[in-house]
């Protein structure tokens, strides 16, 4: 990592779902302990863990005051509204706390001792911007950029300005997972701008979607919230063709397609409105059409597709 400066207090707060992360939550302790702008207040809400990840954040606790612990009672399996329920518990302990920014930090990641200073400053630099984040690896997963919005943010780091988390409601519950697409997205049906940056990036310790599951049950259910955000089906459809350039190739591309037919042919609920499906699709096409036209979309131009589909979607509300 970076050598670290003063860490001095910044006007952000962070807060964490963990559920039995003793395996990784140490070296996510370690990255923001060494940050150069550390947060004003850290609350880890420990999600029923029984795995020790407890007496790890309490013994870091310990040490520093402005990280909190709050243990919540033991469950049964994951819950994908867990996350989102559990960030709901650890916001009520800030409300007596000034801050100008709130970020969601997952238990299994790590980064330079700069890392919040940067996003820090870019969030100074716009003050429309709602929600930032940066690029991530892992052991088997890296975003092409050509394909995947700039414009979105994943899920294990989202700093969110405060007035924008507050406008978009803070993070839905959702039983099937995607609070982090459903929380960018609504930011962005709002007005707000939300920017990934590819001049650093944080590394995930664990897999993406490989809690509690193998790599094409994790495809399957992608597809399965694909459709519960209201993908539209050509989109899928691409993007089915492009998972079989990734590992596990083929395989992964047709159980990703099988989640999304099967969540159709089942018309599972879906948590979202129509508004949200409405401008969630436009924004596909748009992307689409860029695609189709120009092989990729360039950053440059990322800017100008978000507000091309904002233009059309105040159009169609106008209606």
């Amino acid at each position: 990592m970076a050598n670290a400066g003063p860490r001095q207090a910044a006007p952000y707060v962070l807060v964490t779902a963990a559920r039995d992360e003793a395996k990784y939550i140490e070296r996510t302790i370690e990255s923001v302990v060494a940050q150069t702008m550390r947060p004003l207040k850290w609350v880890i809400v420990s999600d029923g863990s029984s795995d020790g990840t407890d007496n790890i954040v309490a013994a870091h606790a310990a040490q520093h005051d402005w990280i909190e612990l709050v243990s919540t009672p033991h469950r049964v399996g994951r819950h994908f509204a867990g996350k989102a329920q559990a960030f709901n518990l650890g916001t009520a302990r800030l409300k007596r706390l000034a801050y100008d920014f709130i970020g969601n930090l997952d238990a299994d990641v790590s980064f330079d001792s700069n890392y919040f200073e940067l996003l820090l400053d870019k969030l100074a630099e716009d003050p429309v911007l709602g929600v930032v984040g940066t690029c991530f690896k892992d052991r088997t997963l890296k975003y092409d950029y050509r394909f995947v919005s700039i414009g979105h943010v994943s899920g294990p780091c989202q700093l969110f300005r405060r007035r924008c988390f507050e406008e978009i409601g803070g993070y839905m519950p959702s039983k099937l997972g995607g609070v982090d697409h459903i929380a960018v997205i609504t930011a962005r049906m709002k007005g707000w701008r939300t920017r990934t940056f590819t001049d650093t990036c944080f590394y995930h310790n664990r897999p993406m979607g490989s809690c509690e599951h193998g790599v094409l049950a994790a495809r399957f259910r992608t597809g399965t919230v694909d459709y519960a955000l209201g993908s539209h089906p050509l989109w899928e459809v691409c993007r089915t063709a492009y998972q079989a350039t990734k590992p596990p190739y083929v395989a992964g591309a047709l159980m990703l397609f099988a989640g999304f037919v099967s969540a159709g042919i089942r018309r599972i609920e879906r948590q979202v409105s129509d508004e949200f499906v409405s401008f969630h699709r436009n924004e596909q096409m748009q992307r689409l059409r860029m695609f189709l036209t120009r092989g990729d979309v360039p950053a440059s131009d990322d800017r100008r597709a978000e507000l091309g589909v904002n233009r059309q979607f105040q159009t169609h509300k106008a209606r």
